[in-house]
């Protein structure tokens, strides 16, 4: 019997053990895993990181490849010499990162989205010191691109390795694998016969000259959401029609890749929680074909967020089965959808087929006449349309200003005149035209002396996809428009909010703070342009490494970033010039330059292509 007690006593103090160690185990899980996000999941941090050294294409087996230390601005040492510095590759597996759009951060850091909000494709960054410290490579066999116009209508494979968008698209001609290219006929979900054709049916229906959709100049801008390959947008560019293509990073992953890759303009983004990064009235038209959204959820705010962006009389062609199926829940969507667009003031312009094209109002009378308590409703006084970044969409209409009331319409010239003219909204500003019309002289005179620099490297289609980090009035881009390139003008979120003016001269960009990452994928644009960009992070207490990293992702291999800044910022660069690969092209200080500010120095250097050894061996 005292056997029996002392056994069962045995066994009991056994169970006990075995549950305060399963609990430790656990508890000793959960803290680790928060810490470390898993294993077996794509890591933050230095595990994530492999030497570079001799493991890539021209590396120097002696490398330093020590750990990040983070670096201020400046020489740190005071005899003028360059401090040569070492950054790691990312593993392989980070060759098409997306730091603000990685679905692998969003599950370790256990982020609760509500997933039909589409809060999981919006921006979510990783914290300072979650951030990869190291080099994205190149797929293995990664080749120069394609040059524009070919790249249109075919890319290299092993550029962009995925190729299941060719057999889920291959009965609507979004892409098709042949050889060792994908290409490209031009078709899309609603359009399998081709771009081209269906843009020329659209303009036909709103009866536009010779079935262009540029209406002798006055569609310039256009919105293009979910925008597939963006084969929309690439053959809008034939009628001086320049469209800002979006789509998430979803289940068709890389498409947008797929249409930087062809030389299109094409931007990562979401109809979800907030809105979108443009300013009010930026868009002519807006087209949805088949876009696979709910125009009806939350009280039509998507909708109304569509509105926000386009301009006075602006156009949305909506191309999908709600327009022309006769079933019952497509009657449904499409009586609540005419109801809700009545409440609007929007009207129909034409409807044929399976298209039906909308028209916004030219002024506010439509609004003043609604009966009260009409909704949605007008937005209160104090919502300013253009506040965008990180700011929550509102279920609400924008009105027009008093002044463009009156005016009835956006009072912008035709293009291309459109591009040098004054626009109405330099007013908001306190910018005079005199003011407007020497910036567009001082960059034009500023670009002449950057293509001295460049022309011993480049020839005519060298480059195509060019991002102007801080873009002001977009007179960068204007300097530019005999060249065959598009320019994706970026206004900084903490500056003056001059992506309005950028828009109403033609042009496209976006809005972003360079504290974090771009939304982009890796090897994307052919040029930077950075103003002043690198003393602005300094000023916020931002790390000028991160910086340096996240362009050296954005640019493609053999790439050019412009850099204008003050010689201690240059300085800085040059120590990291070799850890980058980057070689210097050529540099500028005001002395060779009349429209250079004193204190500004300008520094042109190119990525090198590099591959790593097992890109080498995956490719032989």
């Amino acid at each position: 019997m005292m056997r029996g007690r002392s056994d069962g006593a045995q066994k009991k103090r056994l169970w006990t053990f075995v549950g305060i160690g399963a609990v430790l185990v656990v508890f000793l899980y959960m803290y680790f895993g928060s810490k470390s996000g898993g294993e077996s999941a794509l890591e933050y941090g230095s595990r994530s990181l492999r030497k570079l050294g001799s493991s890539y294409l021209g590396g120097d087996d002696n490398s330093d490849l020590s750990s990040r230390q983070e670096e201020k601005f400046g020489l740190e040492d005071g005899d003028g010499g360059i401090v040569p510095k070492s950054f790691p590759v990312c593993d392989d597996r980070h060759s098409e990162l997306i730091p603000c759009l990685d679905r692998h951060l969003i599950y370790q850091m256990r982020l609760k989205l509500d997933l039909s909000l589409m809060e999981h494709y919006e921006r979510h960054c990783p914290l300072p010191e979650r951030r990869f410290n190291c080099l994205i490579p190149p797929p293995p066999g990664y080749k120069v691109p394609i040059k524009w116009p070919r790249s249109r209508d075919e890319v290299w494979k092993l550029n962009i390795p995925h190729t299941h968008l060719a057999n889920e698209k291959s009965d609507q001609n979004w892409m098709v694998v042949k050889g060792e290219k994908i290409v490209f006929p031009g078709g899309g979900t609603h359009f399998h016969y081709g771009a081209d054709k269906y843009i020329a049916l659209i303009a036909n229906m709103l009866n536009f000259t010779n079935n262009n959709l540029n209406d002798e100049g006055r569609i310039r801008t256009v919105f293009d959401v979910g925008c597939g390959v963006a084969s929309f947008g690439g053959y809008l560019l034939s009628s001086d029609i320049i469209a800002m293509s979006l789509a998430p990073n979803d289940v068709h992953q890389n498409q947008i890749q797929f249409a930087l890759e062809r030389g299109i303009p094409a931007y990562l983004g979401v109809l979800g929680t907030k809105r979108l990064p443009y300013p009010s009235r930026s868009f002519e038209f807006s087209h949805c074909s088949r876009c696979r959204i709910d125009w009806l959820q939350r009280d039509g705010i998507l909708l109304l967020e569509l509105d926000r962006v386009l301009r006075p009389g602006g156009y949305f062609a909506y191309s999908s089965p709600e327009a022309y199926a006769q079933d019952e829940e497509d009657l449904r969507i499409w009586r609540e959808m005419s109801t809700l667009v009545e409440r609007m003031c929007w009207r129909i312009a034409a409807k044929k087929n399976q298209t039906v094209i909308w028209q916004k109002p030219l002024n506010n009378d439509c609004y003043m006449e609604r009966p009260p308590g009409t909704q949605p409703p007008l937005c209160q006084s104090d919502n300013d349309p253009d506040a965008v970044w990180g700011v929550n969409m509102e279920a609400c209409i924008t009105p027009y200003s008093e002044h463009d009331h009156k005016v009835g319409g956006s009072g912008l010239a035709p293009w291309p005149a459109r591009l040098s003219s004054p626009p109405p909204r330099l007013a908001d500003f306190g910018y005079s035209n005199e003011m407007f019309e020497k910036d567009t002289e001082t960059w034009s005179q500023r670009v002449d002396h950057y293509w001295s620099l460049l022309s011993p490297k480049i020839s005519s289609d060298t480059l195509r996809n060019i991002m102007d980090m801080k873009a002001n009035l977009g007179s960068f881009a204007a300097a530019l428009k005999d060249k065959n390139v598009w320019v994706m003008n970026v206004v900084p979120k903490d500056g003056p909010n001059t992506l309005k003016i950028v828009y109403d001269r033609g042009l496209i960009g976006t809005t972003h703070d360079w504290c974090e990452a771009f939304s982009t994928y890796p090897r994307t644009y052919d040029l930077l342009h950075a103003w002043t960009v690198f003393s602005d992070a300094e000023k916020k207490g931002c790390s000028g490494e991160d910086l340096l990293l996240e362009i050296d992702r954005i640019l493609r291999p053999t790439g050019f970033v412009i850099i204008r800044d003050k010689q201690h910022v240059i300085e800085f660069v040059k120590k990291h010039l070799s850890a980058l690969h980057w070689e210097a092209v050529g540099s500028t200080d005001s002395t060779s330059d009349p429209e250079q500010d004193n204190d500004e120095v300008v520094f042109v250097v190119q990525k090198k292509l590099w591959l790593t050894s097992g890109s080498i061996r995956d490719t032989e």
